[in-house]
C-alpha cells in the first residue's frame, strides 16, 4: 500500500512553515501561513505509521513554527505574515487547541526521539490554560489524550482532558436535537471525539456514551442517500435546507477522526461506516458526485460549491484529504 500522498503537502511547505492558501495547487506566499494550518500537520504527519526523510524534515520545520508561536506564558500567535512577521497577539482561539493537539501527538507518536521531548515541553508549557472556545478545548483535549496514550501519570494532561466534559455538556432531552449547540457549526465532531476520549482514557463510562451518542447523531444527520452530506460553512439546524453549501473537507475529516475513535474504543464495526463515507466524500459520493480532490497533485480542493469543488487546494483542506484517508488505509486496507 502506498498510503496518502504527501506531495502537495511538501509542495505548500517551505522552510518557516506551511503556506495557508493555494491559486489552484499553487502556494499564495502572499497570504503567508497560520498555526491552525502548522498544527494539522503535526497531527497528520505524527500519526503516519512511517515518516521518511522529506517528512521528517516538515515535522521538524512545524514544530519549530509551533514553538516560535507560542509566548512565554502558554498563549500562542496564529498569523505570520509573508515578511516573516507576527500579525496577531497571542491568544487562545482554535489556533491554541490546535497546537496542542499537535504537540500532543508528536510527544505521543513522532517516531524521532528528540522531537518528542521537545514537543512535549511546549505542550506542558500551555496545558494550564483554559480557553474561552468548547471547539479549541475539544482540540486541546485530544492532544492530551495523545500525551496520556504514553504517560497515563501525566496530570496537566488529565486535568485538561478531564475538564473538556464541563465544556462540552451533556446531550438535550430532545430526541431530534441533542446536540449541546444551538446549531452546528464547524468541526463538529471534535467535540464528541473529546468526550469519547475523555471517558475512555478517564474511566468514565457515562461522558464515553455521551460523546458516542452525540456521534451517532451527528454522523445520522450529516448522512443523506448513503453519503455524507455535511454541515455547510454558515452552519445547520434542523427545519433548514439540505444538502446545503460550502461543504467543507474540514467537517468531514472530523467525522472521520471521531468515528476511528470511536471504533478504536468501543470495537464495535458499525462505526467504520462513517470512515468509509467519509473515504468516499472526496472521491466523488457526496451531493453532487464529483471528487473533491486532485489525484495529480495530491491536493485536497477547498471545498463543495452548489457548482462543483473549489478547485483551490490549500492546507487545510489537503491536511483534511490526507488524514481521512490515514484512517481509510488503517481501518479499512484502503490505500487510495
Amino acid at each position: 500500500m502506498t498510503g496518502p500522498d504527501f506531495a502537495h503537502l511538501i509542495r505548500l511547505s517551505d522552510d518557516t512553515g506551511l503556506y495557508e492558501h493555494a491559486d489552484g495547487p499553487l502556494p499564495r506566499r502572499e497570504h503567508g501561513y497560520c498555526l491552525d494550518d502548522v498544527a494539522r500537520g503535526l497531527v497528520v504527519l505524527c500519526r503516519n505509521p512511517e515518516l521518511p526523510a522529506d517528512l521528517v524534515l516538515l515535522v521538524e520545520r512545524y514544530l519549530a513554527f509551533t514553538a516560535h508561536a507560542q509566548a512565554r506564558d502558554g498563549r500562542f500567535h496564529n498569523r505570520l505574515g509573508p515578511d516573516r512577521g507576527w500579525q496577531d497577539a497571542p491568544g487562545l482561539g482554535d489556533w491554541w487547541g490546535r497546537a496542542l493537539w499537535g504537540l500532543g501527538t508528536a510527544a505521543a507518536r513522532c517516531t524521532v526521539p528528540w522531537i518528542r521531548h521537545a514537543a512535549l515541553a511546549c505542550f506542558d508549557r500551555s496545558a494550564h490554560h483554559r480557553p474561552p472556545s468548547v471547539r479549541s478545548m475539544s482540540f486541546a483535549a485530544l492532544g492530551a489524550a495523545e500525551v496520556l496514550s504514553v504517560d497515563p501519570g501525566h496530570s496537566l494532561a488529565a486535568k485538561l482532558l478531564g475538564d473538556v466534559s464541563s465544556y462540552v455538556g451533556e446531550p438535550g432531552d430532545t430526541p431530534d436535537w441533542p446536540w449541546p449547540e444551538h446549531r452546528l457549526f464547524y468541526a463538529n465532531a471534535a467535540l464528541p471525539e473529546a468526550l469519547i476520549a475523555a471517558g475512555d482514557f478517564l474511566e468514565d463510562p457515562q461522558i464515553r456514551d455521551d460523546g458516542l451518542r452525540l456521534l451517532e447523531w451527528l454522523l445520522t444527520v450529516e448522512t443523506r442517500e448513503a453519503h455524507l452530506s455535511p454541515t455547510p460553512a454558515g452552519g445547520w439546524r434542523i427545519g433548514e435546507p439540505r444538502p446545503a453549501f460550502d461543504q467543507q473537507p474540514v467537517e468531514v475529516a472530523a467525522l472521520a477522526d471521531a468515528c476511528a475513535r470511536a471504533h478504536q474504543v468501543t470495537g464495535d464495526p458499525r462505526w467504520l461506516t462513517g470512515v468509509r463515507r467519509a473515504v468516499a466524500w472526496f472521491d466523488g459520493h457526496n451531493d453532487l458526485g464529483v471528487p473533491v480532490r486532485d489525484r495529480t497533485t495530491g491536493g485536497g480542493c477547498d471545498g463543495l460549491t452548489p457548482d462543483g469543488p473549489n478547485h483551490n487546494q490549500g492546507a487545510e483542506s489537503t491536511l483534511a484529504l490526507i488524514s481521512t484517508l490515514q484512517h481509510g488505509r488503517t481501518l479499512l486496507g484502503s490505500d487510495e
